[in-house]
C-alpha cells in the first residue's frame, strides 16, 4: 500500500450496493407483489435476472429503470403483469436502507474525511439515501449531475475538478466501493487508491451487480464498512501515538 488511511484527506463512496442494500430492498418489493399474488419468488434467481434486464441495451437511468426492468423479468419470476407493479419497484428505492454498519460508520469517519458519494443514481432516488445515511456528505454525484455512470472516467474526471477546486488533489482520494465492475477496476486504472467493501463476503456470485471482467486485487479490503471505519481509528491512534 502506498498510502496510509490517516493520510487521505476525501473518501468517495459508491452508494447503492455498498451502503444502501438495494439487494434486499429489491428482493423485498417483489417478495411483496408475489405474496399479494399468491406464489414465492427465489431472491437471488431475481437477482440474477435484474442484473441482466438492468445491463440491456435500452436500459436507462437508475432507478427510474426499474420499472422497465419489472417487465422484463415478472413473466420469468411468475409474477402479474402491469405498469403498477414496475412503478412500486422503482418507487422502492425511497425506502431502501443502509447496510446496519452504514450510517455510524460514515459518521465515524466524517470526523476525519471529506465525504463524497458518487452513485449511478438519480438525484431524487440519492437525496432519499443520503437521508438514511445521516446526511453525511460533503458533496455528492448522481448520473444526473455528471450525465454520465459509473464506470465511465468522465465521472471520475467531475469529481478529481471538484476535488481540485476544493484544494485537494486526486491522491488525496481513497474510492469506496463494492462494484468491482463500476468502481473497483476503473478507479484503478485511474491511478486511485481504492478499497474494496466486499458485502457479499458470504454469499456466492455477484447478486445484483453486473461481474466483471477481471478481478481488480484493491489496495484496501474489507467486509464491512464497519471494518474500514475501525481501521481508521486504529491507523489514526498508531500516528498519533508515534
Amino acid at each position: 500500500m502506498s498510502k496510509s488511511l490517516p493520510s487521505f484527506k476525501y473518501l468517495t463512496f459508491d452508494v447503492v450496493g455498498t451502503l444502501i442494500d438495494f439487494e434486499s430492498g429489491i428482493k423485498d418489493c417483489l417478495a411483496a407483489i408475489a405474496a399479494e399474488a399468491g406464489t414465492t419468488v427465489d431472491g437471488e434467481a431475481a437477482l440474477a435476472l435484474y442484473r441482466e434486464a438492468r445491463y440491456a441495451p435500452d436500459a436507462g437511468l437508475f432507478p427510474d429503470d426499474l420499472a422497465r426492468v419489472y417487465s422484463v423479468i415478472a413473466p420469468k419470476l411468475g409474477l402479474p403483469a402491469g405498469t403498477q407493479y414496475g412503478e412500486r419497484l422503482r418507487d422502492s428505492a425511497a425506502s431502501w436502507v443502509g447496510f446496519p454498519d452504514s450510517r455510524e460508520a460514515l459518521a465515524r469517519l466524517s470526523r476525519r474525511y471529506k465525504l463524497i458519494a458518487m452513485t449511478n443514481a438519480r438525484r431524487w432516488a440519492f437525496t432519499h439515501f443520503s437521508h438514511k445515511l445521516g446526511d453525511p456528505f460533503f458533496a455528492g454525484f448522481t448520473a444526473d449531475d455528471t450525465g454520465v455512470e459509473k464506470p465511465d472516467p468522465a465521472f471520475f474526471q467531475q469529481v478529481f475538478e471538484f476535488v481540485e477546486r476544493d484544494g485537494g488533489s486526486k491522491d488525496d482520494i481513497l474510492h469506496v466501493a463494492q462494484s468491482q465492475y463500476h468502481d473497483i477496476g476503473v478507479s484503478r486504472r485511474l491511478g486511485m487508491t481504492n478499497c474494496w467493501i466486499q458485502r457479499r463476503h458470504a454469499q456466492k456470485g455477484y447478486g445484483g451487480t453486473i461481474e466483471p471482467a477481471e478481478f481488480t486485487e484493491p489496495d484496501y479490503h474489507f467486509r464491512s464498512m464497519a471494518e474500514l471505519a475501525d481501521a481508521a481509528d486504529a491507523a489514526e491512534l498508531k500516528t498519533v501515538s508515534a
